[in-house]
């Protein structure tokens, strides 16, 4: 297997204004995800993922790096095995985000919940700040635990409310029994856009108010 950096150092990208797509890559590398600031790519025959960012965001490996530092040794959180200027390389995570379970329509239990809160009073207790937790960054093993990725958010000063209103959406919505467990993959993006719009934010708190949860 090549070195980490020289397979980092493949991957190229286009930009075009502010959209960026893959131009090209080793071999060795399965696309599995992007983001707002990066590609996600599985090293075949390893249980491994390289994270390559684009270019304006090369800032944001150094940040990240750091964070799982911080995290080492925490189950919760992926271990991170090397890093460079524009990439990191960590844990290869087998499962569906919380996402994927409800566009498919796999239950979530509230023991998830619980762990989801663990794992972010572990990250505090180490001094850091939770931030901009989604249901895309959050991964239900197939042994039923949960890992989350993508923490370059986690030293944000500001507060964020972002996991506190998935969960009392989860309590006041979804886990009520006339509920549909599976959400159409277009539905739950227009959601995620206009919470980010703060559009549904005022909304659900309208709802919330006259639905209290546990």
């Amino acid at each position: 297997m090549k070195k980490y950096e020289e397979l980092a150092r493949s991957v190229t990208f286009k930009m075009k204004r502010s959209k960026v797509s893959l131009k090209s890559t080793d071999p060795e590398l399965e696309l599995i995800g992007k983001g707002r600031s990066a590609y996600a790519f599985r090293i075949q025959n390893t249980e491994k993922v390289l994270k390559v960012f684009f270019p304006p965001f090369h800032h944001i490996a150094k940040e990240e790096t750091e964070i799982y530092q911080q995290l080492s040794g925490c189950p919760y959180y992926p271990v991170l095995y090397e890093s460079g200027e524009n990439y990191l390389v960590i844990d290869y995570i087998e499962g569906k985000t919380l996402y994927n379970c409800l566009v498919e329509g796999h239950p979530i239990f509230p023991f998830y919940l619980d762990e989801v809160d663990k794992a972010l009073q572990v990250a505090r207790e180490k001094g850091l700040n939770p931030s901009d937790i989604h249901l895309r960054n959050i991964i239900v093993t197939p042994a039923g635990h949960i890992k989350l990725i993508d923490v370059a958010r986690f030293r944000q000063s500001k507060s964020c409310s972002q996991w506190d209103d998935i969960k009392a959406a989860f309590y006041t919505i979804y886990n009520q029994r006339f509920y549909s467990r599976k959400i159409p993959d277009p539905l739950l993006s227009t959601v995620a856009y206009l919470y980010k719009k703060a559009l549904f934010q005022r909304l659900f708190l309208e709802y919330l108010s006259r639905h209290k949860h546990p």
